[in-house]
């Protein structure tokens, strides 16, 4: 096996080895890099001269001396120019190497620089916009009470403050007007309902991936108007909530307040205002054109899991982590009252009943269960399910309840009969996000790994939308059912109808 010298990669013609680094070089190159440097070229540790090991190799006549004209002289001197442009090229290279890892070293040192003044900076600017959501609040007089409810639970939780006999009074008179209208209009179908055929041909119209910061991706609830059909509702895991106009395709308004994520939101169907939820332990009343906090309510000792506006409109049902569902007046602010779960379970979503008197909410423990309101009583519990229930809506026809848990299921109740009448049973694996009937209670969507839609009464699958490329976590009716909205761990919000011709 031939030896190469570690300095000029040529065959030695006096080998010998280094004893600390183990290299083999050329005797009159290491001699002279020895002089000019003291090191070992390879492992950098001390070296002389003396140290060098010669390797026995056969031996080899040399020839006489040449004459300085001679062309062996002129050989030799061209030699020595060699070896010294090899001493200095094996210098350059180890200079090189050091060059190149102290640059990355100190590009390391940049990015993490960099990465440390954009965290530092997103802080100063969350923190301002913090106090300038703060501020305005200060001046404006219909959120007192509010604040009053803010004051009293930071010193131990709201107090509630009892159901008089004139907001009883007005749940009745509301309720009773909703069910002779619901008798009047019976079975009869809405004029401009899209039928179920139209319902199999909805494509994708629109999908929106900028409502919300990309830093901190996943939109996590979504309303619609009720009374305007083009402006719809979510909110984010950036903790903000977004109004949008899918008309002209612009944001209306950015509402921010909230300290952690927005898991909940309604837009109020007679005002231009929305209510937001979260697990910062608040629910927020917010006024849309001037994107401020009106009423600020801290109902709940926990994570807030469950929004649902009265029909009144004046009133909001909450539930939450710390195992009470909470009734407050969201005109004054006023926690009306507090009613806690006898299973001592965590409470994980709520809605009202069409009429407003009853109300269901989902547990922990897999129970759903419907409750009087006038009574703050639990009336009726529906088992059935086999984990924590994530979703319940009641069709609009007052009669029907489907409810959503993370077992891969959509059980449907008869609330006249109080009993399970059909069960829609998903793949394995399949996560139900949300449930919601439309308007007229002819459709019901399911939103979880994909979108679905089933027609009522047949529960027949009409349309899967599988263009989310993540969690779909809110779904919502159009008009008439005319289209269909969805929102997802994406970031995008889709829009689906009957497209173009």
């Amino acid at each position: 096996m031939a030896l190469y010298c570690a300095i000029s990669n040529e065959v030695p013609e006096v080998p010998v080895v280094s004893p600390y680094s183990g290299a083999v070089f050329e005797r009159r190159i290491i001699e002279k890099y020895i002089i000019e440097n003291g090191v070992d070229p390879i492992s950098g540790k001390e070296l002389r001269i003396e140290d060098l090991i010669e390797i026995k190799t056969p031996a080899i006549v040399k020839p006489k001396p040449p004459s300085a004209t001679s062309i062996p002289a002129t050989l030799k001197s061209m030699q020595d120019e060699w070896d010294a442009l090899m001493l200095h090229t094996f210098t350059q290279r180890q200079q090189l190497q050091t060059a190149r890892q102290e640059l990355s070293h100190a590009l390391y040192q940049h990015d993490a620089a960099c990465r440390v003044i954009a965290r530092l900076t997103k802080e100063v600017t969350a923190a301002r916009e913090a106090l300038a959501t703060l501020k305005p609040q200060a001046g404006i007089v219909a959120p007192q009470p509010a604040h009053a409810v803010e004051s009293a639970a930071g010193a131990g939780g709201a107090v509630p403050v009892g159901m008089s006999s004139e907001v009883v009074s007005r749940l009745q008179e509301r309720a009773t007007a909703l069910t002779q209208e619901r008798k009047r209009r019976g079975r009869t179908v809405p004029e401009g309902l899209v039928a179920p055929d139209l319902i199999r041909s909805f494509l994708t119209l629109a999908s929106h991936p900028g409502l919300h910061s990309a830093s901190v991706p996943g939109i996590l609830a979504l309303d619609i108007n009720p009374s305007d059909h083009s402006r719809l509702l979510t909110g984010g895991n950036d903790r903000n909530a977004t109004v949008f106009n899918k008309d002209t395709e612009q944001v209306v308004a950015i509402l921010k307040g909230h300290s952690k994520k927005v898991t909940r939101v309604i837009y109020h169907p007679d005002e231009d205002t929305v209510i937001t939820a979260s697990p910062d332990h608040t629910i927020r009343v917010w006024n849309v054109p001037t994107s401020q906090t009106t009423v600020l309510l801290r109902s709940h000792d926990g994570p807030v899991t469950g929004l649902s506006l009265h029909p009144t409109g004046d009133y909001v049902l909450s539930t939450s982590t710390d195992q009470h569902w909470a009734f407050s007046d969201i005109r004054t602010g006023a926690l009306l009252t507090k009613v806690s779960d006898a299973s001592g379970v965590s409470l994980t979503t709520a809605q009202f009943h069409p009429d407003g008197l009853i109300f269901g909410t989902g547990t922990e423990n897999s129970q759903v269960k419907i409750w009087d309101l006038k009574e703050q009583s639990n009336v009726a519990n529906f088992p059935g399910h086999l984990g924590p229930v994530t979703s319940i809506s009641f069709s609009e026809n007052g009669y029907y309840l489907a409810t959503a848990a993370e077992d891969a299921c959509v059980k449907l109740w008869d609330l006249r009969k109080l009993k399970n009448f059909k069960t829609i049973q998903l793949e394995e694996g399949y996560a139900i996000k949300e449930l919601c009937f439309d308007q007229s209670g002819t459709y019901l969507a399911i939103a979880g790994t994909d979108v679905r839609v089933y027609l009522c009464r047949q529960w027949q699958e009409l349309k899967v939308f599988n263009e989310h490329t993540a969690s779909a976590t809110g779904v919502r009716f159009g008009k008439n059912a005319q289209y269909l909205a969805s929102t997802s761990m994406d970031r995008t919000l889709k829009l689906y109808g009957i497209g173009l011709e």
